[in-house]
């Protein structure tokens, strides 16, 4: 089994994965200021919950990171529970697409892994869009050549935002709302958030297979995805292990 490590700016996310398939999931959040021997501590919680003991041993662990501050401590932690050297993404690795950007160093490598299993598993060219702190959108042609994207405020940001930014708008919680007319407060929030994340999503996919030239896949992920995916008029596939599926796929091509 292969430990794959995402670390966000809001958790850290670990998954177990066989093949193709996720075994375990389990998260910790994101404290830049917490030790290497506290996450040590909490990913051995993490693994008992999971019902694997808390000393595991993996055949391998492959990270990412968009916290660089972590990543060493993370890359320490992991190397307790592995039984060869964690694996660091970065541009420099085999992922199966070639990168047509220019700047191949700024490239994050959560993007670098969800378009490398988007290429792997799902049919060309295709898009994604990870929806996290930041929304992120990845596009690979069918030559499966990596032609970049585009990031956007996530949807919890953008709802942190308005609270944060006004004097009388609340913090709220997403959800899917009912209708795009909104007929108070919360509802107008709703849609002006959620349903407007969808619009962003479609208008941006449309504005992308009109660069292509063709039609692509559409494949969401990340855990605010749930609540878009359902206003969606393109349509899309729903793939919540995108990510930690791209990592594995990294670790076996550079092993």
């Amino acid at each position: 089994m292969i430990l794959a490590i995402d670390i966000g700016n809001t958790t850290v996310g670990l998954c177990g994965l066989e093949g193709g398939s996720v075994c375990f999931e389990a998260h910790l959040d994101t404290t830049p200021q917490r030790s290497a021997a506290e996450y040590r501590l909490g990913m051995r919680g993490a693994f008992s919950a999971c019902g694997l003991g808390d000393s595991p041993r993996f055949e391998g662990a492959v990270l990412t990171s968009v916290v660089p501050s972590l990543t060493p401590v993370l890359c320490s932690c992991a190397a307790e529970f592995s039984q060869n050297p964690p694996l660091v993404a970065h541009a420099g690795l085999a992922s199966g697409m070639r990168l047509g950007i220019s700047q191949t160093g700024t490239l994050g490598m959560d993007r670098l892994a969800d378009a490398a299993a988007a290429a792997e598993y799902y049919p060309l060219p295709v898009i994604t869009v990870d929806m996290g702190t930041a929304t992120t959108f990845n596009v690979v042609d069918r030559d499966r050549v990596f032609r970049g994207g585009a990031i956007a405020p996530g949807l919890l940001t953008s709802l942190n935002a308005l609270h944060e930014k006004t004097a009388q708008l609340p913090l709220l919680e997403p959800e899917t709302p009912r209708q795009a007319i909104g007929t108070d407060t919360t509802q107008c929030i709703l849609s002006g958030t959620v349903c407007g994340a969808a619009a962003l999503i479609d208008g941006m996919a449309a504005r992308f297979e009109e660069e292509l030239g063709e039609p692509a896949h559409l494949v969401l992920t990340g855990g605010l995805s749930r609540w878009a995916a359902p206003l969606c008029r393109h349509p899309l596939t729903r793939d919540e292990h995108l990510l930690v599926k791209g990592l594995a796929l990294l670790y076996r091509l550079n092993r």
